[in-house]
């Protein structure tokens, strides 16, 4: 089969698309056809060395994808071969074909198109998790999302809707802050032409922000660590500006809130029963059209980087999917 090789750690621009040997199914898994893969920005960290995981070369990069069961391993009985799936692989998902745990695999409704169903995994997963698990967000409570039209805070903004929050979306340019109110965006702020604290006091009426979904890091992430509400959880997502912060306790401390990491790919390992509630959840209310995977444009998987590089690189409304 043909994928998307990381050899060493390097830039996205030094993957190769290959021939690799087909997988097959050990105890406990099964084997996904591909149909669509999900592009995600950690991907772009990982084969760079720059993410958590650190995996053995070569690796083929690919954390999501939706696609056709074709085998099935041994002591596997709640799957079956022509099955359509969505698939939480981790890695392996940059192929025509990849292996995943049985116990991270579900059967997806027709309605979902593959596109949809492959970008439909990490990023409204780490923001139903994030919300749910971690800051376990209330009804009438106000969520701030930063980078609020990219694909996991587009999709916070979506689910926190759905939960009854009041969304105050912040992102960089007009265009993507219309993308996030089309999705459910209550406030609007540009960071780009405003002082971000004294937007997020002025629409809060000095209170502050029950909920942050911080996505971006860096001075975005300072702005919303004085804004926070009492009693607030300010949840740590990710760093797409490029900037890990630091954060001077002492504003925990006086303002009474919580930092909280989400850390999704370590839920589902620590917590599968939930993550699979979680994803039936999630599935439930795409059907009911509660919850929606905006696909800004989907590659061809050859072309895997210049996908990714246009995710790295903040240029996405919504997701990037791949077609093998």
């Amino acid at each position: 089969m043909k994928a998307i090789v990381c050899n060493e750690f390097a830039s996205v621009e030094a993957l190769k698309y290959q021939e690799v040997p087909d997988p097959k199914a050990k105890e406990g898994q099964v084997v996904v056809d591909i149909k669509a893969v999900g592009v995600n920005f950690p991907d772009g960290l990982l084969v760079q060395g720059l993410y958590q995981m650190k995996p053995a070369f070569p690796f083929i990069p690919g954390s999501e994808v939706a696609g056709v069961i074709s085998e099935v391993g041994e002591g596997v009985s709640h799957l079956k071969v022509g099955m359509r799936v969505i698939a939480l692989c981790m890695l392996g998902g940059y192929a025509e074909k990849v292996a995943c745990p049985a116990t991270h695999v579900l059967p997806i409704p027709d309605e979902i198109p593959d596109e949809e169903a492959a970008a439909l995994v990490t990023a409204h997963a780490t923001a139903h998790h994030g919300l749910k698990q971690r800051a376990q967000i209330k009804p009438g409570e106000t969520l701030l999302v930063t980078g609020a039209a990219g694909g996991t805070g587009l999709a916070a903004v979506q689910i926190g809707k759905e939960m009854g929050a009041k969304v105050i979306a912040v992102c960089s340019t007009q265009e993507k802050l219309d993308i996030a109110k089309a999705n459910g965006a209550d406030i609007l702020i540009n960071y780009t032409n405003t002082d971000l604290k004294t937007a997020i006091k002025d629409v809060t009426n000095g209170k502050g922000v029950d909920v942050v979904y911080e996505c971006v890091g860096g001075d975005t992430f300072h702005a919303c660590s004085r804004s926070m509400a009492w009693n607030g959880r300010l949840l740590v997502v990710g760093f797409a500006g490029g900037t890990i912060p630091e954060l001077p306790v002492n504003l925990s401390l006086v303002k009474g809130y919580s930092v909280v990491g989400v850390f999704w790919g370590s839920f589902t390992q620590h917590q599968p029963q939930d993550f699979a509630a979680n994803m039936q959840e999630l599935l439930t209310w795409y059907v009911q059209g509660k919850v929606k995977v905006v696909v800004d444009q989907v590659v061809p998987l050859k072309d895997a980087k210049d996908g990714l590089n246009k995710v790295m690189n903040r240029e996405v409304k919504g997701k990037v999917s791949l077609k093998p």
